[in-house]
């Protein structure tokens, strides 16, 4: 048993409770004892923390259940063991539902006692390594991975701690690879929903059915090939987050019905008329023009105004080269430890030769150009040598600065156009370098008649 374990006797019998801490203090436990909820109050406020706290069913100014709110209202992670004198099926049931670990009959059994501390010990040591991992998967995932040292991206890191704590909508709007589902992520595992699910999907990657089937589940037999009942996303995020990615690819006909579910918290499974409530925090994501899409009359306006409750706009990196050194450092550390380089750095000419750079797949393509340099690096440092080509080509260093002056629409197709010529016509590549998803460059590619 752990001697370095504490426990706390509550029981105004004097001869049980000194039975009770002659055995565990015999076996090596820090033992105290309260004969009421007011020393109960007294112990646990001069105290630290107790492991485990063995009650009595019967305390003169308190019963059991309000025992166990006040010991987990002081340390939810402490474990309440309950003796009663005159044990019953209802009152066990009764107090493993309220939160007890365990129900003991008096006089207790000192082997069954025994038993029963130990499991609890266990039971407290998983919740306490749960904790120190969710806080280790905040720290990934948190604050702390959104790399940023300009003025933005400082008042962007300030803003989604404000509203990390509310259940507010937010709609992340910038270019491909700036990082949307990382903000999704961090607010989420910074709001009080972070032990639920985090649920995204991306919107544009799925035709009109699947999309609606993966949104709000299916019954079975509902549509062809619908073989079993199946939960939508929305189901799976209840009491969670819901991050919806590239929303303004969402077909006309789907937005009326997330619409009402963002409206009523109510979803209906694809061939059931039956409402299921849904309590999730929405956080959509976009890399286009909702307000020329809502022109367009492409994407409903009163789901636009739903969706932008708050709104945060994230900078393409070609508009915060600042950030780049640092974004660089971090991604060395990341895949150097990934793939067991000893790579400490890189060297400042091949720093300055990424800083000339566009960057049109922004961060995410950034990540994967670091990740491609430590792998195939034979330096201490990553050097101008292990850049790859199509990065250093003055072709694509100029694109930016050639295209001054032209519209928007003329300067996509030219990137796109350019991106395909560097990747040998290899779309899926292609795709890669821009940071968007391959239905989406297909589109494009037909659009701007590419083919």
């Amino acid at each position: 048993m752990n001697q370095k374990a504490k426990v706390l006797i509550i029981d105004e019998d004097k001869k049980s409770a000194t039975d009770i801490e002659e055995f565990l203090s015999g076996a090596g436990f820090d033992v105290a004892i309260a004969a009421s909820a007011a020393a109960t109050r007294e112990l646990m406020e001069s105290s630290d923390f107790f492991d485990v706290v063995i009650a009595d069913e019967h305390v003169k100014d308190a019963d059991a259940i309000e025992i166990l709110g006040l010991v987990k209202q002081k340390d939810t992670l402490c474990q309440v063991i309950i003796a009663s004198g005159k044990p019953s099926i209802e009152s066990a049931v009764n107090f493993i539902k309220a939160g007890a670990e365990d129900y003991l009959s008096k006089p207790v059994n000192t082997e069954r006692l025994r038993d029963a501390v130990e499991k609890a010990l266990v039971k407290r040591s998983a919740f306490r390594q749960n904790l120190a991992m969710e806080k280790r998967v905040e720290t990934q995932f948190g604050f702390e991975r959104i790399i940023g040292r300009t003025v933005q991206m400082q008042k962007i890191i300030q803003i989604l701690k404000q509203i990390a704590g509310t259940d507010v909508t937010v709609l992340v709007q910038g270019e491909s690879g700036t990082g949307k589902e990382l903000i999704a992520k961090a607010i989420h595992l910074n709001s009080t929903r972070r032990n639920k699910q985090f649920v995204p999907l991306n919107c544009a990657a799925l035709s009109e059915g699947i999309l609606e089937s993966e949104l709000f589940g299916h019954e079975k037999g509902a549509f062809t090939g619908a073989a079993y009942q199946r939960k939508g996303r929305f189901e799976f995020a209840d009491g969670g987050t819901l991050f919806l990615d590239e929303i303004g690819d969402m077909p006309m006909s789907t937005q009326i019905k997330l619409l009402r579910v963002i409206e009523t918290s109510e979803v209906f499974r694809v061939g059931n008329n039956v409402p299921l409530k849904v309590d999730v925090r929405l956080i959509a994501a976009t890399n286009r023009d909702l307000e020329q899409l809502v022109r367009e009359k492409v994407f409903r306006n009163d789901l636009f105004f739903r969706l932008k409750v708050f709104t945060i706009n994230l900078s393409p990196l070609r508009e915060r080269l600042a950030d780049l050194p640092f974004l660089v450092d971090s991604f060395v550390k990341e895949f150097a430890a990934k793939h067991n380089r000893k790579i400490t750095g890189i060297t400042q000419q091949a720093l300055k030769q990424l800083s000339k750079y566009s960057w049109p797949g922004n961060v995410r393509e950034l990540r994967n150009c670091v990740e491609s340099m430590i792998v195939i690096s034979t330096a201490g440092k990553i050097d101008i040598s292990s850049i790859p080509e199509y990065i250093v080509q003055k072709k694509q260093e100029s694109v930016v600065t050639s295209l001054s002056g032209v519209s928007m629409n003329t300067m996509e197709r030219e990137l796109i156009k350019n991106t395909l010529a560097t990747a040998g016509n290899n779309r899926a590549e292609a795709a890669k370098i821009l940071g968007i998803g391959e239905r989406t460059l297909y589109r494009k590619i037909k659009e701007y008649g590419l083919e």
